[in-house]
């Protein structure tokens, strides 16, 4: 007997032709800690025509604002720079050391490759590791920030200083976006450049809806975060906001040899994450709650113990203590070169994002004991 012919209508998806290609080049464009200004001239070329204002801060954190004259202000962030490595020594036979920028994993270094951003161009290397045939069985070396090294088939130290490579130069993974199974997205540093895309995708929404607000929107990309949310505690003391909405990825704790009582249970594919935390007012989670459960968003339920390890908790704790939440993504393999998202999760949660900045009011005050007139 043929199967019947679903008559259930097929949601339709908020990722444009357009949308797609901006974030495959966010992905492909390299944006390590501190050198984040290549992958921000291309945020800020997308979001311009969907704001009224762009401004940039010496360090390279970026915000793009809706009514920038507006007395009260709504922050919505993410982080912008992806985890890397520096030159850190090279020796006379012409192999790189490295050091971390951020918290890079040594254990997936072996064989892959890199660019090294010279004052020039990038020059492409790899990293190497001895065969299986050559290590001591039963006793073989673990990968190391010590014992890793970058090859660029130079004879030695002289001819790497010719391509131009010095101490102090960055290197970033080549490994690039791609679509998985259809619905999950793969790249390196997912984390946080989803939503560095899904908070210019608001910022769209808005404009495409014709949506007025009655406050200033700062939609705001820190740099900095992976060394100690640097570029976090610049922007609250710069913006001063009212409210501030942050976001991050989470561990998806279904993968192997992550322990989900300790993470807390998330599954790609399983909708946002919402949280509570000593940092996460409240009474603002309980609005973005209720906005979920209103425009029946599904979401998943976690908690953060004495921090968040977000931007969250800087925006909390600077500028005199505003409320703030934190909305985050989950994603599977963090810090390597494949990082995974589902597409329903960047789609629910770009809806859920939107929704909640039509439910703020200008002014509003989310105090736990609220002055009477």
């Amino acid at each position: 007997m043929p199967a019947k012919k679903s008559t259930k209508k097929s949601k339709k998806s908020l990722l444009t032709k357009k949308s797609l290609e901006f974030l495959e080049t966010l992905i492909n464009t390299p944006s390590p800690t501190g050198f984040e200004y290549k992958g921000q001239q291309v945020w800020m070329d997308y979001i311009k025509p969907y704001v009224d204002e762009i401004r940039t801060d010496s360090y390279g954190s970026a915000m793009a604002i809706i009514n920038p004259d507006a007395k009260y202000k709504v922050v919505i962030e993410a982080h912008c720079d992806e985890i890397s490595r520096f030159v850190n020594y090279i020796t006379e036979n012409g192999l790189i050391h490295v050091i971390r920028n951020g918290g890079s994993d040594h254990m997936i270094a072996p064989s892959k490759r890199v660019d090294i951003w010279t004052k020039k161009w990038p020059i492409k290397a790899v990293f190497g590791w001895p065969a299986i045939h050559t290590r001591p069985y039963g006793k073989e070396e673990a990968p190391k920030v010590e014992n890793i090294t970058l090859d660029v088939w130079a004879k030695d130290k002289k001819e790497v200083e010719k391509m131009w490579i010095k101490v102090g130069d960055v290197i970033t993974y080549e490994d690039e976006f791609m679509t998985l199974n259809d619905r999950y997205f793969v790249g390196r540093a997912f984390d946080n450049r989803a939503w560095w895309f899904m908070i210019a995708e608001v910022a769209r929404l808005l404009h495409k809806n014709k949506k007025k607000i009655p406050f200033g929107l700062y939609i705001v990309n820190s740099v900095q975060e992976e060394i100690g949310l640097k570029g976090a505690e610049m922007m609250a003391y710069q913006i001063k906001p009212d409210v501030a909405i942050v976001t991050d990825v989470r561990h998806d704790t279904t993968t192997p040899m992550i322990d989900a009582k300790k993470e807390w249970l998330s599954k790609c594919g399983d909708w946002p994450l919402l949280s509570r935390a000593p940092s996460i007012h409240n009474k603002l989670m309980d609005q973005i709650l209720e906005v979920a459960d209103k425009k029946k968003i599904p979401y998943q339920l976690g908690a953060s113990s004495r921090r968040t390890g977000t931007d969250t908790d800087m925006f909390a704790y600077v500028w005199w203590w505003r409320p703030s939440a934190l909305i985050s993504l989950p994603l599977r393999y963090m810090h390597t070169t494949v990082e995974m998202v589902h597409r329903d999760d960047v789609e629910n949660t770009i809806q859920l994002m939107y929704e909640m900045i039509l439910t703020i009011k200008d002014g509003q005050q989310f105090s736990y004991f609220p002055h009477k007139k």
